[in-house]
């Protein structure tokens, strides 16, 4: 049976610049802090605002299991609580899922949209792969697989020397409720964009790293061509954690295509 829905949750958030609004969602088990260092170059023109997905860091634990629509309404919630009318809206890995899906239920809201390290056009044996690690989790718990999922993050030579960065994301992960961490493990598994992404009209960038194992360059080729109006990049040596590994590169990425964006109005 499908969960009912939930009520939205006011999640906690941060805001730093001025300019027009840019939303960076994140992922799996992750923080609004993950965003610390691109919001240092991009805050110089934009108001950037990030937040905890709830159930992370200082947003309130949800109080039953919930789905990615409820992830769209916490983000609506907010846009509404801080009386913005349009903005642009980025996300990482399920912030990835997250952001399409707000500009498919929202459309008139988005100004622009940022799919960062995330997945579409999973083939079935890349749909068994993902189910496998999150059925493991749930039988055996979380802690057992993190040195795997870890290394699928990031690279070896950025583990060997930012040891501090490393262990920080896996704190990360260790103080998120596991009912919530394997909720949306399980929501980032199971959603396909493909069937709807074609919808998607606003202009679009589509980056991941060369070596992202989930979040292959192969399906994020599929995700720019479904879209309409898309950028793709591929970020040579990178794996996963692209926003923690090369935060200055992905900014300036980021920052050209904004720059670049058609001017409004």
């Amino acid at each position: 049976m499908k969960q009912a829905p939930s009520n939205p949750l006011q999640c906690a958030y941060s805001m730093e610049g001025e300019g027009p609004p840019l939303v960076l969602v994140h992922g799996i088990g992750a923080r609004k802090g993950s965003w610390a260092r691109l919001v240092d170059v991009l805050k110089e023109d934009y108001c950037c605002i990030t937040y905890d997905l709830r159930g992370h860091g200082d947003s309130p634990l949800p109080p039953q299991k919930f789905e990615l629509s409820d992830l769209v309404e916490d983000l609506e919630l907010l846009r509404d609580n801080l009386g913005i009318s349009q903005m642009h809206v980025m996300g990482h890995s399920l912030g990835g899922m997250i952001a399409p899906a707000y500009a498919r239920r929202y459309r008139d809201r988005v100004l622009s949209l940022g799919l960062l390290s995330t997945a579409a056009f999973r083939t079935e044996e890349d749909s068994r792969k993902v189910l496998a690690i999150v059925e493991a989790m749930e039988k055996d718990g979380v802690e057992p697989m993190l040195d795997s999922l870890v290394a699928r993050w990031f690279t070896d030579p950025f583990m060997a020397d930012n040891p501090d960065v490393v262990q920080w994301r896996r704190e990360q992960v260790l103080t998120t409720d596991e009912q919530v961490f394997l909720n949306v493990f399980r929501i980032y598994a199971e959603t396909e964009m493909a069937p709807w992404l074609h919808e998607i009209s606003v202009p679009s960038l589509v980056c991941t790293g060369e070596l992202d194992g989930g979040c292959n360059p192969r399906l994020n080729r599929q995700v720019a061509d479904a879209l309409p109006n898309s950028q793709l990049r591929i970020l040579e040596g990178l794996k996963h954690a692209i926003q923690l590994e090369a935060p200055e590169l992905l900014a300036r990425e980021i920052k050209s295509f904004l720059e670049n964006l058609p001017r409004q109005g």
